[in-house]
């Protein structure tokens, strides 16, 4: 790859994703290095191994050479300088917030954000005095008129868990980059392959790369990407301390599933658009989410964002309350109804009583997710087999 004539596009980078340690002839597979403690030979070499990200290997929370294939690879598709791969997605989320905040700071945020990043917000408030205000995401003068000279972070979600809102991410962090407030963007729903947040401004990128980087429900991991060397330093220097580093045989399974990164996602944004129009036109279903919906509030901002597709998740509200949606989730079959999203399997839950389960009435309804809401996260079975499945479970209702 590295005598390739020209910059590879997002679909080849999933293939060929950068090897660390490896001389004379390369493997096309990544090399699994589950030691996790290194050997030198000079005393001075081991001390400036645990000074910085970029030293040689010495200890697996510090780094890694499969781990680092990972870093790399995502850094590669975001367009960052670097990568911090952590134990799960909220490792992720809690290294970049714990290692930029302090008491007194002051951050902006999304009302419709993922339930465990809601949550460690509102912690961080009570616990540490961290101030918190939410944000729709759609209005740059909202954020700047919460603007304080306090503020240090913009939390986004390129789309939003559960109710697919679709951010301005132009127009939002172009209003933090002006403050100096640094912009981080969750960009799991999307992905790399249907948006690069960094080309938006943005100066992290978080992904769980549990979700569609991995894609076959067999690993937990996180991905922290950088924008700027010197804001990942800081951030890699609390994370070492923190002890919430990837495994590196989790490093190599997400590689692994990075490598069909470009088929599936074309496959879920498929099959996704299709459910939701079918779902929109049945009567048991009083409103469908999702942004490749022409009735989607924010149809428009998605065409021009997420051209390439819209991504694997959709929702949409019962009329039956929330009743209708513990009938619907227990009578699928095809579908299993489990957390996470991202995969090959297609999954549904009912987020207000699991992922979102931190949230109370008024945050709930704030956020968009009502009593009767569930959330669909389509995999890579066959769309005519998943539609008969809901039709069936509908009819139940």
């Amino acid at each position: 790859m590295s005598d390739f004539p020209g910059a590879l596009r997002p679909e080849s980078r999933t293939v060929h994703p950068p090897l660390h340690e490896v001389t004379g002839s390369r493997p096309l597979g990544v090399p699994l290095h589950q030691s996790h403690v290194f050997a030198f030979e000079d005393s001075d070499a081991l001390v400036s191994a645990f000074t910085g990200p970029d030293q040689a290997f010495v200890y697996n929370r510090f780094g890694n050479p499969t781990v680092r294939s990972l870093e790399s690879a995502v850094a590669g598709l975001e367009g960052g300088v670097a990568g911090l791969a952590t134990a799960s997605g909220m490792g992720a989320i809690n290294t970049v917030l714990l290692a930029l905040l302090k008491s007194g700071d002051h951050v902006i945020a999304q009302q419709s954000l993922y339930g465990g990043t809601f949550a460690m917000l509102a912690d961080l408030a009570r616990r540490w005095g961290v101030e918190v205000t939410h944000v729709r995401g759609d209005d740059p003068a909202e954020v700047r008129a919460a603007l304080r000279p306090t503020t240090r972070l913009l939390h986004l979600e390129t789309i939003s868990n559960p109710t697919t809102r679709v951010t301005d991410l132009p127009g939002l962090l172009a209003v933090a980059r002006e403050a100096g407030v640094v912009g981080v963007v969750d960009n799991t729903f999307a992905s790399p392959l249907l948006c690069r947040p960094i080309e938006h401004g943005a100066d992290i990128v978080i992904h769980s790369a549990t979700k569609y980087l991995g894609g076959h429900g067999d690993v937990l991991a996180g991905v922290a990407v950088f924008a700027d060397a010197e804001l990942h330093r800081t951030v890699w220097q609390y994370a070492t301390e923190l002890g919430a580093s990837a495994d590196p045989y989790a490093a190599w399974l997400t590689l692994r599933g990075m490598q069909t990164l470009g088929l599936r996602m074309r496959r879920h944004s498929e099959t996704a658009l299709d459910l939701a129009g079918r779902l929109a036109a049945h009567p048991a279903v009083t409103a469908v989410h999702y942004p490749g919906l022409p009735t989607h509030p924010d149809h428009e901002l998605a065409r021009r964002l997420l051209p390439e597709g819209h991504g694997g998740v959709l929702s949409f509200d019962l009329a039956g309350g929330r009743e209708a949606a513990r009938a619907l989730t227990e009578s699928v079959r095809l579908a299993s109804l489990a957390p996470s999203l991202g995969g090959v399997h297609t999954l549904i839950i009912h987020p207000a009583s699991t992922s979102h389960r931190q949230l109370d009435g008024d945050q709930l309804a704030a956020a968009g997710i009502g009593p009767g809401t569930v959330r669909l996260a389509v995999g890579i079975e066959h769309p005519e087999d998943l539609w008969t499945d809901l039709d069936q479970a509908l009819a139940k209702l």
